[in-house]
């Protein structure tokens, strides 16, 4: 991870987000590149001024320890978004968003939904009650990969979870995929889940984890429901339209307090 990309519109949401993102790029020794794009040029240079101050402040804070610039741009977010992301090849966008209402204003069509369907960048979503010292909290050690075990085309999607997994203090990964009960799973996916496992092992202790429900999304939130030490949770984007529909549906609104990293299998 080199390069951490943070979009925000200066909201308390989004600056949460951004602190999430400065921490991780700290202990990564990553870039951080902060980006507020613009719709109205009348408000950029109230927008130069809180990014300055921003800066300033990160600097302050982080001293050395934070590699980080920021700029503003104007335009459409999407259009703007993939031409910064051109420039700045990030390997990971960091977002906020609200609580359960925001989660559920991101599977209607939100910013970061946006982001998610029109690029192949991982993104990290960070709920508004998130903070990044879970992550160096013993009990919230726990990251549950939520995947179907269809063969991934591009496993290298997954490297950006194995390097913000190592940032995690004694990091369990848990490989949770759902099925119904009285059913059989073909050979090929328990291939599938023994090479997920073997991505992240010997570094990372790694298991795998069956729920049986006849509904995938009620099944991952049985078990998260079930488990409170788990601090990050990751799903596997196959194509911008199936990952709408088949996972982020209302019933994932109220486990927004999990930071949520979607993934692509595809070549970024």
């Amino acid at each position: 991870m080199k390069t951490v990309l943070a979009p925000i519109d200066f909201s308390d949401v989004s600056l949460n987000a951004l602190a999430f993102a400065a921490e991780l790029c700290k202990r990564a020794s990553a870039r951080l590149v902060i980006v507020n794009i613009l719709q109205k040029a009348e408000e950029e240079e109230d927008a130069k001024d809180k990014l300055k101050s921003i800066q300033s402040g990160l600097n302050k804070l982080f001293e050395s320890g934070l590699k980080c610039e920021s700029f503003h741009a104007h335009g459409n977010l999407i259009t703007t978004l993939k031409k910064i992301l051109a420039v700045q090849q990030p390997d990971l966008i960091v977002m906020g968003t609200k609580g359960a209402s925001g989660l559920k204003k991101i599977l209607m069509g939100s910013n970061t939904v946006n982001v998610i369907a029109n690029t192949k960048v991982p993104v990290l979503v960070i709920p508004a009650a998130a903070r990044f010292e879970h992550f160096l909290d013993k009990g919230k050690n726990k990251i549950v990969l939520a995947t179907d075990l269809d063969i991934l085309e591009h496993d290298e999607a997954l490297n950006i979870l194995k390097e913000i997994a190592l940032l995690v203090i004694e990091p369990k990964l848990r490989v949770l995929s759902v099925r119904p009960e009285n059913t059989e799973l073909p050979e090929l996916k328990k291939m599938e889940r023994d090479f997920l496992i073997s991505i992240f092992e010997p570094e990372i202790e790694s298991k795998r984890i069956t729920v049986f429900s006849d509904n995938v999304i009620s099944g991952i939130n049985f078990y998260l429901n079930q488990k409170k030490e788990t601090g990050l949770v990751a799903m596997i984007a196959r194509d911008a339209g199936g990952l709408i529909q088949k996972h982020y549906t209302k019933e994932m609104a109220s486990h927004t307090r999990f930071p949520l990293l979607v993934m692509h299998d595809a070549k970024i």
